[in-house]
């Protein structure tokens, strides 16, 4: 980085849990001048305040931290064309107001960084919202991009379960999709589900390992066959979603193989075998 330019940090801070936070997420997050956030509203109030500690342990010296709106999506079209309409409209609009950040909080020769749950290439935002204001020419600056330890690996370890069966692919999908089938695929972890579609598929012998709140103090999780645990799912995730006004869930559907069926894990702290749920 030149003298003159501006730069980004991506940097993945994990699913929640501060331990998850990476030697090299540190080392960046040190780098930086200032740090850029997006208010989603006091329901995620919370969701800063486990940035600013990670800053406050990890960085150390004072710190710019730089606060913008985030603008709110439309939720209401569900369907692949409408959706994809809605995301592009939404992520526009982010861009706009991340390009304002940058422009007037972030001087040249500065570095910037955006602290981002989990990993920045999956399933998040800001990588493509910062292509698009690159693409309009209007600020100028380089970016790079410091992995995180995803929900996805938070969720498996979790469970004590590996994410593949031997040898298998692994199907990644948002929950919208899942009404389309499973196909062939042994393992399927499913994001971004706020309408419990696993509920369309209690009758197709999986198995779920499901986990909410994964790596922080509110951590809930449920294993087991998922015509037996579909209803206790769906009762804790109304409950945590009432009591903290958000919720973000990630879960493993396991198709059983000949000779690996899934099997009875590890009771865990609170003495909850597997099959029942963990708060």
């Amino acid at each position: 980085m030149s003298a003159g330019d501006r730069h980004i940090l991506v940097i993945g801070i994990g699913a929640g849990d501060p331990g998850h936070l990476t030697l090299a997420a540190v080392a960046a997050m040190r780098r930086a001048d200032v740090f850029f956030v997006l208010d989603k509203g006091s329901e995620k109030d919370g969701l800063i305040r486990l940035r600013r500690q990670l800053l406050d342990q990890h960085v150390g010296t004072p710190y710019r931290l730089v606060e913008g709106e985030d603008p709110e999506r439309d939720r209401s079209r569900q369907s692949h064309g409408p959706y994809t309409d809605a995301v592009r409209d939404w992520r526009h609009r982010r861009a706009d107001v991340c390009e304002r950040l940058i422009s007037e909080e972030l001087a040249p020769g500065e570095c910037g960084a955006f602290l981002v749950w989990g990993d920045p290439g999956l399933y998040d935002s800001t990588l493509g919202i910062l292509r698009e204001i690159r693409s309009r020419g209007t600020v100028t600056f380089g970016y790079e991009v410091v992995p995180g330890i995803s929900s996805v690996s938070a969720l498996t370890a979790a469970h004590g379960t590996p994410l593949n069966q031997v040898g298998g692919p692994v199907l990644l999908t948002p929950g919208r999709l899942l009404d389309e089938g499973i196909g062939s695929a042994d393992d399927v972890v499913v994001m971004l589900d706020a309408h419990q579609r696993f509920t369309g598929h209690t009758d197709e012998d999986l198995w779920i390992y499901w986990g909410a709140y994964v790596g922080t103090e509110d951590e809930i999780l449920v294993s087991g066959p998922l015509d037996r645990v579909a209803g206790r799912i769906v009762e804790l995730r109304a409950e945590a979603r009432a009591r903290h006004g958000w919720i973000m869930d990630t879960y493993l559907l396991r198709r059983s193989r000949p000779g690996e069926e899934p099997h009875e894990e590890p009771g865990d702290s609170t003495g909850v075998p597997a099959g029942g749920d963990r708060r």
